[in-house]
């Protein structure tokens, strides 16, 4: 049976968008993370009988009859919602779920507290979350959370309906992912991927000492910050500074042209699988090596993070606990994959029965619907990587100011439009007034 499948998601695996589109747009829904697990799971419902459309992160209560209308399905992947800076949108999303008829599957939530699961720090958001959970149970059978912790909080709260899938992106395969360690020791000349949050700044030791002792290390970014900084350079007010984060231009990573972002997963991908080691405080950098085959340790820092590597028994270390000193090399000798290798087949058998559960098809059991998807991956073609704007020629920086500059004459005519009618109304509402008075003076 036709299915058409509205999925919670920025764009779609195959919306190809220039580095500057997606900066200007915000394309990644602030970070490229994101994408990694929305078009994971757009590839696990890719059924041959379904029609799968991006919402845009749209959520508006006034598009609930719309919503019922065009559509059989809302699927809603999440990363880490039950936070305080999201309560707003959770209460928007409850508001419009609230109005639907049709069924809501919510895969993959987490919620955001520090690494010892301290709960207490989620009561200022238990309201907004407890509404979102009632309406989603309105309408599912049951809500997927990335682990344990979001598991405990949700039945603290009172709903039994919950159940641990991790998250869409580590079952990007399948059932099928293998991690082997291809070195007996890691090397200084060997590739490292560093996935940095430019926000914890516990990792600046960290960041200078692998810096000047592995000279093919990258610092694989995700945030929309970095994405404009790599495209314009600092923003006024940040140029001429310094920090020992790679947050401006000034910081040897971006000098010595040892920085990279990417606008899709597909390329990203097809990067790490060109590395050694992948490690850092990044959940989904760290999974986006994963499934590029190659080994990834997490450092964790907070319980949306630290959820997800106990789920999938990802290597990983707390921050607090590793030395200002820890070495690459460390981590990649004490990183073991046997549970995370073991596990896979079982976690994904969960994932597919959660779906099932909720009715909706899996590619991987439909004939060549998942080999299908994959080629349409290879025959799509992808921006590349984006790199700090030293290293570009000043023909693709030419390119690059035209198309500032014709995005700017845009936005000129349609400012010109809206002063138009805005001119336009207000002489109508000035004539009608008078008219009115007029009148009334007779």
């Amino acid at each position: 049976m036709h299915k058409r499948i509205l999925l919670r998601a920025r764009k779609g695996p195959f919306d190809v968008l220039s580095a500057e589109e997606t900066y200007e747009r915000d394309w990644i829904g602030k970070n490229t993370g994101n994408l990694v697990f929305s078009h994971a799971a757009h590839k696990l419902l890719a059924t041959s009988t379904a029609e799968i459309t991006p919402s845009r992160f749209r959520a508006d209560p006034r598009d609930a009859d719309e919503i019922n209308e065009k559509y059989d399905v809302f699927v809603i992947p999440l990363a880490n919602a039950f936070r305080h800076d999201y309560a707003k949108r959770l209460t928007s999303m409850a508001r419009l779920i609230e109005r639907l008829k049709i069924p809501v599957v919510v895969l993959g939530v987490g919620a955001q507290t520090d690494v010892d699961g301290d709960l207490e720090q989620l009561r200022p958001i238990d309201e907004p979350v407890s509404a979102f959970c009632r309406a989603v149970l309105d309408h599912s059978h049951s809500i997927g959370v990335r682990g344990e912790i979001t598991e405990n909080y949700l039945r603290k709260l009172g709903f039994s309906a919950v159940e641990q899938i991790g998250c869409p992106s580590m079952f990007l395969h399948g059932d099928s992912l293998r991690i082997e360690k291809t070195k007996a020791t890691l090397g200084i000349d060997d590739r490292l991927a560093f996935v940095i949050s430019p926000y914890v700044k516990a990792l600046a030791p960290l960041i200078l000492h692998h810096h000047q002792r592995y000279p093919n290390l990258r610092y694989v970014a995700q945030d929309l910050y970095t994405l404009g900084t790599l495209l314009y350079g600092d923003a006024p007010k940040l140029r001429g500074k310094t920090a020992d984060m790679p947050i401006h231009t000034s910081h040897p990573l971006f000098v010595e042209d040892k920085v990279r972002m990417f606008m899709d997963p597909w390329p990203w991908m097809d990067y790490l699988s060109g590395f050694d080691f992948a490690f850092g405080t990044r959940i989904h950098g760290t999974i986006t090596a994963l499934i590029s085959g190659i080994p990834g340790y997490l450092l964790a820092h907070d319980s949306r993070t630290l959820e997800l590597a106990r789920y999938f028994d990802i290597p990983h270390r707390l921050l607090r606990d590793a030395p200002a000193d820890v070495d690459a090399a460390q981590l990649y000798a004490e990183a073991d994959y046997t549970a995370l290798n073991e596990g896979h087949k079982e976690r994904f058998a969960r994932i597919t029965a959660f779906l099932a559960k909720h009715d909706l098809g899996l590619s991987f059991a439909d004939g060549d619907s998942a080999t299908r998807f994959d080629e349409q991956v290879r025959q799509t073609v992808y921006p590349p990587a984006v790199r700090p704007v030293s290293a570009y020629s000043p023909e693709e920086l030419l390119t690059r100011i035209q198309w500032l500059r014709d995005e700017t004459r845009t936005l000129q005519t349609e400012v010109n439009t809206l002063h138009a009618r805005s001119l336009r109304g207000r002489v109508k509402q000035a004539v009608a007034g008078r008219v009115r008075r007029m009148l009334g003076a007779r």
